[in-house]
């Protein structure tokens, strides 16, 4: 669909939602959308040089373009909704997007009745069930996410205590839908209300999730259907909760490299995910326990490994710590589901590991808490490769030991002390060491130990006016070595906020590689109206997002956001 062609459509739906709304003036249609653009400029940066001595340069077409309008219309129990995307082409889409977002067309569209028992919905649609380890779709713009589902869904709840879902359809790849056909269903049952529990609260899920893909493989060894099964439980009594989900993949082909389905190794994928923890005012602990084994799930067999998470089924975020530091974030950990089998030092099927986080609160008054209190917390995680016996030469094998943890992939430990001195100023100092080993993350050889000191301060001039300073410091041992950055924000009021940064990796081993990363920008706000812009240099990496992150490459340019509801 053209743009033109897209423009008459959205007139034509608010004018019929005018004139309707006009004809039924008891039960008005309700009225909502958004626009959202982001787009940079690319500049040529001869100071800005990678490890081979080579300066960045800006793409044919600098100025790259994503562009997104929604409406969503309501009367009475039904709902509608429509988004169009533009971006241009291929060539003028934000970098290291997937490449199938191009043009201008319309993206997803819904119609949807619900009442308070059933809620049955058409076209494209979002779902979760349990943990979403086995399945979970979901819109993420920052990293270039959409994998809706278009085709059917239901949501039956027959009580305050029970809910049934069941969907159907193909997932969204681009502005076109996949081969592969899904479908399952989820129940859900909450126990308390049946057996009148008054303090716990308890609820049971169950899972079935399907994956139809025919290939072009001859005689080949695997069925087109995967089947998936979950079993979860949650457990709430007073300040103690526990949670609890197994997931079960049926045996597959499994994918080592883009596109490359095995015909000879043929697996079963398993998910372990056990969370608990202890809260009261003052006080908590939290801690997470997770084991993957060939997990990867996508709508499409060859789909493993790209590097868009397109066609992607189910979500498995990093189970760590999301710094808000600059430097803590250079060297971020990312889920490992995958198997991979390249040499005797270098085997993977999957992880295992998890994360403890402690918080306390000293009290106002007390010798450490002083006039105004204090806050601590406290945080580690362990991501291993799974251990068990592995057979790299053909046929290659593999078989793993459910609680055998293998080669050390990452570890982060760190404390975070913030400190409120009065009724203006805060500090926030934090301690990190991190390990990270490169090869098992993201392909390339070494391992990386760094320390991390962060130390901010906010002072409140009024109570829309602020400053925030931050410093931060990493002595890494290997790679690009020691980084230095410093940031200052101004609140000038509750519209305006501007900020300038710097990171300076001043230890890289190569002269000409020992690159300033600044940036220069500033906000405004207006009731639901954001617009954003930025000068400066991105730092080639990986960029994340509640755990699931995407590579960027070293840029330097302009960048511009508009966000507006209406």
């Amino acid at each position: 669909m053209k743009l033109q062609q897209l423009t008459q459509l959205l007139f034509l739906s608010f004018i019929t939602t005018t004139v309707f709304s006009q004809e039924q003036p008891k039960e008005k249609i309700q009225f909502n959308g958004g626009f959202e653009s982001n787009s940079q400029w690319f500049l040529d940066d001869k100071c800005l040089k990678d490890e081979f001595n080579n300066p960045t340069v800006a793409p044919a077409q600098p100025l790259r373009s994503n562009n997104y309008l929604f409406l969503n219309f309501k009367y009475k129990n039904w709902s509608a909704g429509i988004q169009g995307e533009n971006y241009k082409n291929e060539d003028e889409s934000l970098a290291i997007y997937n490449p199938k977002f191009s043009g201008t067309n319309v993206a997803t569209y819904f119609l949807q009745y619900k009442n308070k028992k059933i809620d049955v919905t058409a076209g494209y649609f979002y779902e979760q069930f349990g943990s979403g380890l086995l399945y979970r779709s979901w819109e993420d713009r920052a990293l270039g996410i959409n994998n809706a589902l278009r085709g059917g869904r239901i949501i039956f709840k027959p009580t305050d205590y029970l809910t049934l879902k069941s969907i159907y359809g193909q997932q969204r790849t681009g502005f076109d839908v996949s081969r592969g056909k899904i479908y399952g269903a989820d129940v859900e049952i909450g126990l308390s209300p049946i057996f009148k529990m008054e303090t716990t609260d308890v609820s049971l899920g169950l899972t079935y999730i399907a994956r139809d893909e025919k290939t072009d493989i001859v005689n080949q060894n695997f069925d087109d259907v995967t089947n998936g099964y979950a079993a979860r439980i949650n457990v709430n009594h007073n300040s103690v909760y526990f949670s609890s989900e197994f997931d079960y993949k049926t045996h597959d082909a499994v994918v080592q490299a883009p596109g490359q389905i095995d015909n000879r190794l043929i697996k079963p994928g398993s998910a372990l995910l056990v969370n608990t923890g202890y809260s009261k005012k003052g006080f908590g602990i939290d801690a997470s326990f997770r084991r993957l084994e060939n997990m990867s799930f996508f709508s499409e067999r060859d789909a493993k490994g790209n590097t868009f998470n397109d066609r992607l089924m189910n979500f498995i975020p990093s189970l760590t710590k999301q710094h808000h530091y600059n430097l803590a974030n250079i060297y971020v950990y990312q889920a490992q589901p995958s198997v991979l089998l390249e040499d005797v030092d270098f085997v993977k099927a999957g992880e295992i590991g998890g994360q403890i986080d402690v918080f306390y609160d000293f009290k106002k008054g007390s010798k450490l808490g002083g006039k105004n209190g204090m806050k601590v917390a406290l945080n580690v995680s362990n991501w291993n490769a799974l251990g068990g016996t592995f057979y790299i030469f053909n046929p290659q094998n593999y078989e793993t030991d459910f609680f055998r943890f293998g080669k050390r992939m990452f570890t982060d430990a760190n404390i975070e002390i913030t400190k409120k001195w009065d009724s203006k100023w805060q500090s926030v100092f934090s301690y990190i060491n991190q390990y990270y080993n490169k090869k098992f993350i993201d392909g390339r050889s070494g391992e990386v130990n760094s320390n991390i000191v962060a130390a901010e301060a906010t002072y409140k001039f009024t109570p829309t006016r602020s400053m925030r300073i931050m410093g931060e410091h990493m002595w890494a041992d290997s790679d690009k070595k020691n980084w230095a950055g410093a940031t200052i924000e101004m609140n000038l009021n509750s519209k305006f906020s501007v900020y300038v940064s710097d990171l300076y990796n001043y230890g890289n081993d190569l002269e000409y590689a020992r690159n300033h990363y600044y940036n220069l920008g500033g906000a405004f706000r207006k009731k639901s109206t954001r617009i954003a812009m930025n000068f400066g240099r991105q730092r080639g990496g990986l960029v994340c997002v509640g755990g699931v992150c995407r590579f960027v490459p070293e840029s330097s340019g302009f960048s511009l956001s508009l966000n507006t509801a209406f």
